[in-house]
C-alpha cells in the first residue's frame, strides 16, 4: 500500500478502512486474551492483522492509543443494561455482570488501560467519550426507578452508579478480595438504602 493509498483509506468511511480497522481490532482483542494487555505490541498486532505497522502508527499514534481505542469500542458491546423491574434487581444484576466482566481478559485489560495508560489528548478524549456514553446508558436504571417511585426526584444518577461500582473496582485493583453474586446483592442493598435515605 502506498502512502497515497493509505491516506485515501483513512479518509474514506467504510470499504478498505473499515476492514483494516476491523482486522486490527480483532488482532488486539486476540492478543489481549492470549498475552494480557501489558504485553500487546504493535509489531505483533501488525502481523496478526496483516496490516503494516506504519499504517497502525499513522492511524492510532501509539500502542496505548490503539489498545484503549479497541477496548473502549469492544466494551460498549458488553454489559447489557438490566431491566428486572426493580432498582435492587437492576443494580444487583449490573454489579454481578461487572464483576464477571472484570474477570475476563477484555474487562481486566480495559480497566487496567483506563487506570494506568499515560494520558494524552487522544486518550483523555477517548476516555471522556466512553464514560459519557456509558453513564448515559447506565443512568437509565436510576431514572426508571425514579419514574416508578422507588427513588425521590432529583436523585443523582451518576453518583448512585459510582457508589455501586467503586467497591468493585477497589477490590479488583487493590485488595483482590473475592467477589460473587452475594457481594453484588449486598452492594445493591446498601446503595438502595442510601439513595432512599436522601428522600
Amino acid at each position: 500500500m502506498t502512502a497515497a493509498e493509505d491516506t485515501t483509506t483513512q479518509r474514506r468511511p467504510g470499504g478498505r478502512a473499515a476492514k483494516v480497522t476491523e482486522a486490527v481490532h480483532a488482532a488486539v482483542l486476540a492478543a489481549v486474551a492470549e498475552l494480557g494487555v501489558d504485553k500487546v505490541g504493535i509489531p505483533d498486532i501488525s502481523r496478526r492483522a496483516g496490516v503494516r505497522d506504519s499504517s497502525i502508527y499513522r492511524r492510532w499514534g501509539t500502542r496505548e492509543n490503539l489498545v484503549l481505542d479497541v477496548m473502549l469500542t469492544a466494551s460498549e458491546r458488553t454489559l447489557p443494561l438490566p431491566d428486572t423491574g426493580t432498582l435492587h434487581g437492576d443494580l444487583r444484576a449490573f454489579a454481578t455482570g461487572l464483576i464477571a466482566y472484570l474477570d475476563t481478559p477484555l474487562g481486566n485489560g480495559l480497566a487496567r488501560a483506563l487506570a494506568f495508560v499515560t494520558d494524552s489528548d487522544e486518550i483523555v478524549a477517548a476516555r471522556n467519550t466512553f464514560w459519557e456514553k456509558r453513564n448515559a446508558h447506565n443512568e437509565v436504571m436510576i431514572t426508571r426507578a425514579v419514574a416508578r417511585g422507588e427513588l425521590p426526584p432529583g436523585t443523582d444518577a451518576r453518583l448512585a452508579l459510582e457508589t455501586l461500582v467503586a467497591p468493585i473496582h477497589f477490590r479488583h485493583f487493590l485488595t483482590r478480595q473475592p467477589m460473587d453474586e452475594s457481594f453484588a446483592a449486598e452492594l445493591a442493598t446498601r446503595v438502595v438504602r442510601a439513595l432512599r435515605a436522601q428522600g
